[in-house]
């Protein structure tokens, strides 16, 4: 068997991050080793514990370790208030052009929810839209100047008490994240594209996502392309989100969708993510840092480790991918080695602590190893 070396930045975050990220590490290493691959780790470090060691929650050298290795896993991270940064996880995304923010959305069977068999991707754009972060503070003397400038280009009135968020969408983020949409699909043998914007209101915004969506359409004839406003779109997640299959959104309604279809597989718990652009990749869980339950061995490891299933994939090591994503799959549907939150019953007395639930995916990894073998 040819052995095949990855080198991947590995930051394990704050809060409960260490501890999910650590499960995350063991469970790739035991599907890697039983695959043939190799995994060598580059552990940088960021966010709120590192802010006396580099003055800044994002150090340099992590994101140079990301340039250099291509590619990163990192666990939850949080973002010290005052420091200048609005999200260490937003800084990622913008330095390193990371602009589809690709949030899978499966259930497990075992994975308790409202609705079964559901397997639907959002493809965030992640660089523009409300979440730029440009904006202009009530009262300050440039948010009165480009209130008055306003008025003056367009008649149009803004109380002088107002703060102001722009949102700017261009046609080349718009182009972007669209076709990177239909190549995700056609890359996973995905069938239709669902567009979600407010263009019926925000015509020259949304209405420019729209107008370049159809167009880059037009160049997909195998894969079916739909439009959707965003209202009715929560509406039929709620009846019907059999229906779709990948959707491609604006940063900030993306936002709020990719949360929701979490939902409705079973919560952020199972709920994976991947920041990709065309150079560099990060992956990482949806879920934040829950600094409350730090050290506890308490918290659920299962979307850090399938953020790993979604970077062995991107990765091209899909037979390791699948191993990982089928031993993880089998302890859901067991129930009996998961974390509290995954139980009928939260306080559930026979749950397992975090490090315990991988212990629980590395041993359905040699089981379904030696199962292959013979």
């Amino acid at each position: 068997m040819e052995n095949k070396k990855h080198t991947i930045t590995l930051i394990y975050g704050d809060g409960t991050g260490p501890e999910v990220v650590e499960a995350a590490r063991r469970c790739i290493e035991a599907a890697a080793q039983a695959t043939g691959v190799t995994i060598e780790w580059d552990v940088k470090e960021a966010g709120a514990d590192v802010m006396d060691k580099y003055g800044t929650p994002l150090p340099e050298e992590t994101l140079e370790s990301i340039r250099r290795n291509k590619v990163g896993l990192k666990g939850p991270i949080t973002t010290p208030v005052g420091t200048g940064f609005r999200s260490v996880n937003v800084a990622i995304r913008q330095t390193l052009d990371l602009y589809a923010c690709v949030r899978p959305c499966k259930w497990y069977p075992g994975v308790r929810s409202k609705y079964v068999d559901l397997d639907l991707v959002v493809i965030r754009e992640a660089t523009e839209d409300l979440y730029c972060g440009i904006e202009f503070e009530e009262g300050k003397p440039e948010t009165l100047e480009f209130i008055k400038f306003v008025e003056e280009k367009t008649g149009k009135k803004i109380r002088e008490d107002s703060g102001i968020s722009l949102k700017p969408n261009s046609r080349f983020g718009s182009e972007r994240i669209v076709r990177f949409a239909f190549e995700f699909a056609r890359k996973y043998g995905r069938k239709k594209v669902t567009l979600v914007h407010k263009a019926n209101i925000l015509k020259f915004s949304d209405g420019l996502f729209l107008e370049v969506g159809r167009k880059v359409a037009e160049e997909y004839p195998d894969i079916e392309f739909e439009d959707r406003i965003v209202d009715n779109m929560c509406l039929q997640l709620v009846k019907n989100p059999e229906i779709f299959d990948v959707i491609v959104i604006g940063n900030m309604f993306g936002d709020i969708i990719s949360d929701l279809c979490a939902g409705l597989v079973g919560g952020l718990g199972v709920a994976p993510g991947g920041n990709i652009g065309d150079e560099y990749a990060v992956f990482e869980p949806i879920h934040g840092s829950a600094p409350k339950y730090k050290g506890l061995n308490k918290v659920n490891p299962s979307a850090e480790i399938l953020s790993g299933v979604f970077m062995l994939r991107h990765i091209g090591e899909t037979e390791t991918a699948d191993l990982l994503e089928k031993a993880l799959a089998e302890v859901f549907r067991e129930g009996k080695k998961v974390t509290y939150d995954m139980k009928a019953r939260r306080d559930d007395p026979t749950a397992v602590g975090t490090s315990e639930m991988a212990d629980a995916v590395i041993e359905k990894i040699r089981e379904l190893s030696e199962t292959a073998v013979v």
